[in-house]
């Protein structure tokens, strides 16, 4: 019988009264003074105050038993069973007082669970049926279901619940802290690894050895925030700009710290000395202090060193860090685009392994895209553009500029507190055309401050003679200056130690190689001795070389190498020449990390084996190798004459440069290529552009003879040439250039550019300049006092000038047509309407609400996100667009939604986007009646190739223009969707454009390099 069957005969009433009675009306409250509260405390038949008794209680069963079967319908289970069932509810009823639990865990257990509860406490009853058996349990069921309501109607229950609650709710606490304390949280062992490593990477990194600095009373290195010097790097840009403006590619300059900022993968150059390797503690350290990133430092002599070059799990293994990373660390860092990796010395590596390292670049940066990546190089290492298909940007340290000498100048005098010594040495820099063109990196102004201060004022001149006597103050000065006690035996000359480094120096350039095996050493070491009658064990003898030569280390256990590469150069070159090991130099000519060791080796070499060595370069025919030799002439102070005639007729050949990269080359020979340029009667407009850019590049060493260059082409027509001059200024004097070339140029398209306070003084002095740019924060009163007539520009451009905050600054050049706004914290362009404004190039402004109200922009080019959904709610609506140009992240929330409503459009150019293309995307572009150009950079090609698999034809197009391409993009969708093309622009590398001719049959197709 059902409960609810049973309780239709059984009145709740009765039952009610009835559960009533088993239980005690003096309740126990909430029970915080007996622990724990039982039902035994609660029911009336147990414990010392009894109200009822076993006899009740069998009684109160047999009344349940009673009215539920007083019935005239069929009874429950037969007659002669009911005493036997009611003995077997009086049983269960009693049970009640022997249960270990309380009114609160009876409820949570519901009628059902309490009723199977009190039969299994209770003895089971023998010989019911099967009827009289679920009669029993349906009448347990039902009398549980009144006993839980009842306990939920006691005053006390709520206050028992609550007091339970609260228990339970601090055990579970209590658990759930310990839980956690035995179970870190997700990350939290990173953050703590993370806590160790990056203060070790910033003290690891945070001194230099500046050169020169280690006698008494001076420290061997500097706090790297003291000694770094901010040098620049040169880059070519192409700025996305239209028409009229600085269009195409560019020479920028930035500082060498910033270059990660402007590019996240970065190719960087710089010739030995040049401050790469410091540059990279610099970024660690900064890094790592900043907490912005986490920083990888990894030198590529020691990770070639190890085998295999390391997945990032062994990264911080191959650099001997002590401190050991969570399992899958490294990974999880570069996952989230937090890593820094910083791969130095690609030059220290043989050549056969640079392709090897170039494959791991790679599929580290495929694996992990999004992270900021830097690999130094010396410049001829690797051809140009050896990384752009993985992205790479090269950029290339540039010499220090006068300022820069003097700025280092100043510091290290600080610091060894001889600055009695710093302005003559100032004076002799200025004064001293051969001791200026040596200090043009770190590496050089360290010696000359140390060998200048050391010799009260008195330097030798020449690459060379300056090594000699920087080696003879290392080893035989040191010692004594410091006031160290040399043991007796151990106290080899400058001779007997400079055999030994010269060995060593020959094996590491033999093998191409800048570390060496700890056992290599000692043997060479050991098979030097009996030539110096040195008896002592090699192990002794190299250990005080690395201990007091100030020439040799060791770096990590079991590997020695040399303080800086051109100390091995030059000891390697000394010993080939000792043991008449020219044709060895010859032999290894063609390999670039050989180059500084040839010039050095025609230094040391007696006139006739300078002539041979020569001799040999030029015979080669390789273009390379005979500017090589041109090079070497700086350092042949005494060779025939014929010999210098033929390396300089040879060297004629070259010259003028066909490219820009020709150009450079040819500038590694040295300012003696200056006599050769020629121009500018009988030369082309390209290669008037290279002689120009070979002259610029030597502008810092030579610059009287460079700047004499220069001013034969201040009257050419040609823009690419203007252009070069123009962006020469800063490697002169700011005024002298002004004068000789600058205010002698035909203005027309040409932008001059002013960085300092100097060139806007030199500005003022000038006849007026239509087009302006100004880079860096210089308020625009100080802009307006360098421009005498400001109605006269009619273009102006701002660059990174965090001064500028309100557009209507420039209401004062009430003639401007073309206004570029890049990285400045400004609004207000509504202002802008006031002016005849044309063309409008916004990057990373603060905010472009004000772009709607200029109706009269006919060019507009934008690099930043847009905010809206549809291009007409940011645009121009009333605006007779021409020109458009969308870069970067423009297109993230607009797409090209709303681009149809602009129907004069003629020319859209795509930058890389930082978002997909979709159909309607491509449909709004369908949609533009007068639309003939489209240029597309093919970054978004490589990114996004699906964007043009559902691109639809576009028939109108008849000028398609591609930029940055590396060669393997698949542009065969391009074709077949731009059917009406007549003309085809690509910028690539002309070995790979003949793969692309053949798809745009019949049509003009012009490559434009690099």
């Amino acid at each position: 019988m059902d409960p609810a069957v049973l309780g239709s005969k059984l009145a709740s009433s009765l039952m009610a009264t009835l559960v009533q009675k088993l239980f005690r009306s003096d309740g126990p409250g909430a029970g915080l003074t007996e622990t724990p509260v039982r039902l035994s405390s609660f029911v009336s038949f147990r414990g010392e105050k009894r109200t009822i008794g076993e006899k009740d209680v069998r009684a109160l069963a047999r009344r349940v038993v009673t009215a539920a079967t007083d019935s005239p319908r069929e009874p429950p289970f037969p007659a002669d069973e009911e005493s036997a069932v009611i003995d077997a509810l009086t049983a269960r009823l009693l049970a009640l007082g022997d249960l270990d639990m309380d009114d609160v865990q009876a409820v949570e257990l519901g009628h059902w669970e309490l009723a199977r509860t009190l039969a299994h406490e209770a003895a089971s009853p023998v010989g019911l049926s099967a009827d009289a058996g679920y009669f029993l349990d349906s009448a347990t069921e039902w009398a549980c279901l009144q006993i839980l309501e009842f306990f939920t109607r006691r005053s006390v229950f709520v206050a028992r619940t609550l007091v339970e609650q609260t228990r339970r709710q601090a055990v579970l606490i209590a658990k759930t802290d310990e839980l956690l304390s035995r179970t870190p949280r997700p990350g939290s062992e990173d953050r703590a690894f993370e806590r160790r490593y990056l203060p070790h990477i910033a003290e690891r990194h945070n001194h230099i050895t500046i050169y020169g600095i280690d006698l008494r009373d001076s420290p061997d290195r500097w706090p790297l925030e003291v000694a770094y010097l901010s040098l620049e790097a040169t880059a070519v840009e192409e700025r996305p700009l239209t028409e009229d403006g600085p269009t195409g590619s560019l020479t920028v300059q930035l500082p060498a710290e910033e270059a990660l900022l402007a590019h996240d993968r970065v190719l960087l150059r710089g010739d030995a000395g040049s401050g790469k390797t410091t540059l990279v503690q610099w970024l660690a350290v900064t890094g790592a202090r900043d907490g912005t990133c986490v920083p990888y430092v990894l030198p590529l002599r020691t990770l070639i060193r190890v085998g295999d070059l390391p997945a990032p799990a062994n990264f911080l293994t191959a650099v001997s860090c002590p401190h050991t990373p969570p399992q899958g660390w490294a990974e999880r860092v570069l996952s989230a685009k937090r890593g820094l990796v910083l791969v130095d010395g690609l030059d220290e590596i043989p050549a056969a392994d640079r392709n090897r390292t170039r494959d791991w670049l790679r599929s580290l940066i495929q694996a992990f895209p999004g992270n900021r990546w830097l690999l130094t190089s010396r410049p001829t290492a690797v051809r140009p553009e050896w990384l752009s298909k993985e992205g790479f940007s090269e950029l290339t340290l540039a010499p220090m500029r006068r300022r820069d000498v003097a700025t280092f100048v100043h510091r290290w005098h600080t610091a060894a507190q001889a600055r009695e010594y710093e302005g003559r040495l100032l004076d002799s820099l200025r004064t001293k055309r051969d001791l200026a063109r040596l200090a043009t990196n770190p590496l050089m102004c360290g010696l000359i401050c140390a060998l200048h201060r050391e010799r009260r004022g008195y330097l030798p001149t020449g690459r060379k003679e300056l090594y000699d006597a920087a080696l003879t103050m290392l080893l035989t000065r040191r010692d004594r200056e410091r006031g160290m006690i040399v043991a007796e035996g151990t106290d080899l000359g400058e001779e007997a130690q400079l055999e030994i480094l010269q060995r060593l120096a020959y094996a590491l350039v033999l093998g191409g190689r800048t570390e060496m095996d700890l056992e290599r050493a000692k043997r060479i070491v050991e098979g030097c001795l009996p030539s110096i009658a040195v008896s002592d064990y090699g192990e002794t003898v190299l250990r005080n070389l690395v201990l007091r030569s100030g020439v040799l280390r060791q770096p990590v256990d079991g590997i020695v190498d040399f303080v800086h590469r051109t100390f091995q150069d030059y000891l390697g070159a000394r010993y080939a020449v000792e043991q008449g090991h020219l044709d060895a130099l010859i032999g290894h000519a063609e390999d670039t990390q050989w180059e500084d060791v040839i010039r050095l080796a025609v230094a040391h070499a007696r006139p006739h084996e300078r002539a041979y060595l020569l001799n040999e370069l030029v015979a080669t025919g390789i273009p390379r190798l005979t500017l090589l030799a041109l090079a070497c002439l700086e350092h042949a102070s005494s060779l025939d004459p014929h010999v210098r005639l033929g390396v300089d007729s040879q060297a004629a050949e070259l010259i003028p440069p066909w490219s820009t990269n020709d150009a450079r080359i040819l500038a590694e020979a040295g300012p003696l290529v200056l006599e050769l340029l020629p121009g500018p009667q009988g030369l082309t407009d390209e290669e008037a552009r290279n002689v120009t850019i070979t002259a610029s590049i030597l502008g810092r060493e030579e610059p009287e003879g460079s700047l004499a260059v220069l001013r034969r082409f201040r009257d050419h027509p040609d823009l690419a040439v203007r252009r070069q001059l123009v962006g020469n200024w800063h490697r002169f004097d700011t005024a002298e250039y002004a004068t000789e070339v600058l205010d002698h140029l035909n203005r027309k398209n040409l932008f001059l550019t002013c960085e300092s306070a100097e060139q806007r003084s030199a500005l003022a002095t000038m006849q007026p300049w239509h087009n302006l740019s100004f880079l860096g924060a210089q308020r625009i009163e100080e802009i307006l006092g360098a421009v005498p007539v400001p109605r006269a520009v009619t273009a102006l451009e701002l660059r990174r000038n965090l001064s500028l905050v309100d557009a209507g600054a420039l209401l004062p050049f009430a003639s401007l047509h073309e206004v570029w706004l890049t990285e400045c914290p400004t609004g207000g362009l509504e202002q802008l309407s006031a002016l005849p404004l044309i063309s409008l190039s916004c990057s990373h402004i603060a905010d472009i609400a004000g772009l709607r109200r200029l109706a009269s922009v006919r060019r507009l080019s934008l690099t930043q996100e847009l905010p809206g959904t549809d291009l007409t709610e940011v645009l121009p609506v009333d605006a007779p667009l021409e020109t458009l140009f969308l870069g970067a992240s423009s297109t993230d929330t607009t797409g090209l939604r709303g681009l149809q409503h602009w129907s004069g459009l003629r020319s859209l150019s795509l930058g890389p986007l930082a978002s997909e293309l979709t159909y309607s995307d491509w449909q709004a572009v369908a949609e533009l009646p007068a639309l003939r150009e489209l240029h597309l950079n093919a970054k978004l090609i490589r990114g996004f190739p699906y964007s043009f698999e559902i691109m639809c034809e576009l028939p109108e197009i008849e000028d398609l223009r591609i930029t940055n391409i590396y060669g393997d993009e698949d542009l065969s969708v391009l074709a077949s969707r731009l059917p009406g093309l007549c003309s085809v622009a690509l910028q690539i590398d002309p070995e790979y454009a003949r793969r692309y001719t053949a798809l745009f049959p019949g049509v003009e197709i012009t490559v434009q390099p690099f």
